[in-house]
């Protein structure tokens, strides 16, 4: 078990006046089975804000906020302590369904959502083939870490390379990305083998070593859940299952389905934003 408290900070700081604005976030944790959101605040500046929360589709809370005075500047700062408590179990052959059990009309409906591909996970024909020869005689358990195995291998890790809008298909094609690029082609190429996959968006603390009380510049990340028989999650990033030091905040089909800070506004005349998220172990 860990108990984490994180400080993330989002401000644009707009090059001219906005009149409006209508803005949704989407940065809180989740709580689930594996991590219990146990304080959340999130605040807007300016404090004039008309602000209101709901959970979309997907679960995932949202605050939406709507600014109708002049403003050069937006923050949003979202303060949640979290315990987070997962346990990494090997399943046993009978927990595992087979690949009939997976394309049964019954479990295709009720997963469609996670099946579908989407632009930014449909990873193209060549990752198609390629992955389709990794089942072989393996189940979809194992096919899915052999997904996992394969990208490691064929996949690098490197920042400024895409963009937020860079598809599965144009990562691949630079054999390069960040985390969101990972994660969409590892759902991309799951998902075009029959196995569910979904988009988790979240905080990483990226340091075991911190002692209690330490903070430290954590990352937003983003990772991967994929379905079995249960749901499981990986993060192709660092290619390893997805530990007490990953805290969930929202899940979707892609990285649209979970964007933490979106909007649209009249006048800004372009901007620049500043992100800081900072992570510390309490417990």
């Amino acid at each position: 078990m860990t108990r984490l408290l994180i400080e993330h900070r989002t401000g644009y700081d707009y090059r001219g006046r906005v009149s409006l604005s209508y803005n949704e976030a989407r940065m809180t944790p989740l709580t689930d089975p594996q991590q219990v959101v146990l304080e959340s605040t999130l605040k807007v500046s300016p404090s004039s804000a008309a602000v209101s929360t709901y959970r979309d589709y997907w679960g995932t809370r949202v605050t939406s906020f709507d600014l109708h005075v002049p403003h050069e500047h937006l923050e949003v700062t979202a303060l949640s302590t979290v315990e987070v408590s997962r346990v990494e179990r090997v399943p046993g052959e009978a927990e595992i369904l087979s690949w009939e059990d997976l394309a049964a009309p019954s479990l295709t409906d009720e997963f469609a959502d996670w099946l579908a591909q989407t632009n930014l996970s449909e990873p193209g024909e060549e990752v198609r083939a390629l992955v389709a020869d990794l089942a072989g005689d393996r189940n979809p358990h194992e096919t899915a870490r052999a997904v996992f195995d394969w990208l490691r291998q064929q996949m690098d890790y490197v920042q400024g390379a895409t963009g937020v809008q860079t598809s599965a298909r144009d990562a691949w094609a630079e054999r390069a990305g960040v985390c969101q690029d990972l994660a969409h082609v590892a759902i991309g190429a799951l998902r075009s083998l029959g196995i569910p996959a979904r988009y988790i968006s979240g905080y990483l603390h990226p340091r075991r070593s911190a002692g209690i009380g330490e903070t430290v510049a954590g990352q937003s990340h983003a990772w991967v859940e994929w379905y079995d028989g249960e749901w499981r999650g990986w993060d192709p990033t660092n290619s390893g299952p997805v530990s007490d030091f990953h805290v969930s905040v929202a899940r979707g089909r892609d990285y649209r389905d979970v964007s933490p800070l979106k909007g649209i506004l009249s006048g800004g005349g372009g901007s620049t934003l500043n992100v800081t998220v900072a992570i510390t172990r309490v417990a």
